[in-house]
Order: C-alpha cells, then sequence, then structure tokens
C-alpha cells in the first residue's frame, strides 16, 4: 500500500542578503585585520565568527555569507563550524548568557536545581530568552571549575558558589540593569561586546584588562602543596565555612 500524501518540498531559500555598506566596510577592515594574523587564512574562521556575532548577537546567514566570502571558503563550510561549536548563537538571544553548569560534580552539588529554579523564576526554558531580551538561559557542560561547584556563568565570566537564591539574585540584577560582579574575572558587559574582545580586539574598559583573574585560591592549593609552601592546606568550603586538612 502506497502513501498518496503529496510530498512538498517547498521553496528554495534565498540567498542571504549582504550587510548595509557601510556596515559590511567597517566589517571588512576588521576582518582584514584578523586574517592578517594568521599564515593561512581559513584559521580565521572562529575569530570571524565571534565578529560577526559581535554585529548582531547571533551568527545569522548573512554573517556566514560574509565569513566565506573573506576567506573564500563556501557557505556550508562555514555553517559546519557554525554548528558543531556551542559558542555559536544561531538565533536571536539577550544581552547575557546565563549558563548554568549541569555537569556531574555541578549538577550533585546543585547545579540541577539552581537550572531548573531559574527556568521557573524566568519563565523560559533551556536556551530560550526573556521577553525584555535580557537574559538567555542555558544548561553548559563542564567550565573546569569544578573546585567552585556549583558554577554559573554570565557571558563567559564566573560566578562561583552559587546557590538557588543567589543566582536568581544574579539574574534579576541583570535585567535591571544594576552593577554586577564575577567571582573571578573583568566586570560584565554585554554578549555582543564579548564576542568583539573574543573574536582577538581589545577590551577598551578602564581597568578590564587589570581585573582579569586567574585561578581561585581553592584552584592553586595543590599546586602549592608540591612547592612545599604551605603544610595544612585551609580548605574553603562551598558555603563559606573553613576547615583545615589534615585536621584531628
Amino acid at each position: 500500500m502506497t502513501d498518496s500524501t503529496p510530498t512538498t518540498l517547498g521553496m528554495p531559500q534565498l540567498p542571504a542578503p549582504d550587510y548595509p555598506a557601510d556596515v559590511r566596510a567597517r566589517l571588512e577592515a576588521d576582518a582584514k585585520e584578523v586574517i592578517a594574523r594568521y599564515p593561512g587564512s581559513r584559521s580565521a574562521l572562529l575569530p570571524l565568527l565571534h565578529l560577526v556575532q559581535s554585529e548582531e548577537g547571533h551568527v545569522t546567514r548573512t554573517g556566514i555569507r560574509f565569513c566565506a566570502e573573506m576567506l573564500d571558503l563556501t557557505t556550508a563550510e562555514v555553517t559546519a563550524v557554525v554548528t558543531f561549536y556551542t559558542m555559536y548563537r544561531r538565533k536571536p538571544s539577550g544581552d547575557y548568557q546565563v549558563g548554568v553548569c549541569t555537569n556531574t560534580l555541578c549538577a550533585v552539588m546543585g547545579g540541577d536545581a539552581i537550572f531548573e529554579e531559574l527556568k521557573e523564576h524566568l519563565g523560559v526554558g533551556n536556551n530560550e530568552t526573556t521577553a525584555d531580551g535580557k537574559v538567555t538561559l542555558e544548561h553548559i557542560e563542564c567550565n573546569a571549575a569544578c573546585d567552585f561547584a556549583p558554577v554559573v556563568m554570565v557571558n563567559w565570566e564566573f560566578f562561583d558558589n552559587q546557590t538557588p537564591d543567589s543566582a536568581k539574585a544574579l539574574v534579576d540584577d541583570l535585567r535591571a540593569g544594576r552593577p554586577v560582579q564575577p567571582t573571578r574575572g573583568a566586570p560584565m558587559c554585554t554578549y555582543k561586546e564579548t564576542a568583539r574582545i573574543l573574536a582577538g580586539f581589545p577590551d577598551e574598559r578602564p581597568g578590564a584588562v587589570e581585573a582579569s583573574g586567574g585561578a581561585g585560591p581553592a584552584s592553586l592549593v595543590g599546586l602549592r602543596l608540591a612547592r612545599g609552601e604551605v603544610a595544612h592546606a585551609p580548605i574553603v568550603h562551598p558555603r563559606g565555612e573553613a576547615g583545615t586538612e589534615g585536621a584531628e
């Protein structure tokens, strides 16, 4: 027995439109600066994708076309990279990408509870954006900060040792435009501004580079022990309770 339901292929997708002339000229100048850093032009694809993402907040078909033309690639080759890496957005999103780590340790320490409460608090699901366009919520994989679990990241900056209440206060501050300071790292900026920095352009905010942090004290305990700098390393528990390694 055959299925008599007609097959609808739909209209073929039209070519992506180009950027307006002034935007195109500005992006071309930036793109040429990025490409000049690499011995092979196609190696510049990842930073160029950040560049076009800084323009529109996500990688559009126009951005894909632009990268392909600048690097002499096909749009299919560029699309294959865009769809592989989760750092590139494929649809309009918020000013702040709030990622809750739900990998094993963060999940056990409370990451799953944080993610569920934020979904209810914000009224969005995974990879969805609040109606005001401020926050996009998503669960993310390990951020190599297990000693600060559970971890929340906002535009790739760390917020360590979070709880459901602290995470809700964090997103409320972001939506209200109140100052937010990461546990480690530079002061907050928008996702578009972050994307331009990831494309390799200087962070021109006063004091931002100096404020950028590295590993926190908990991450450096093992190194200090190996060097014989401390006999008994202090342990800082997630909720601020201090203990001493090797205590009776």
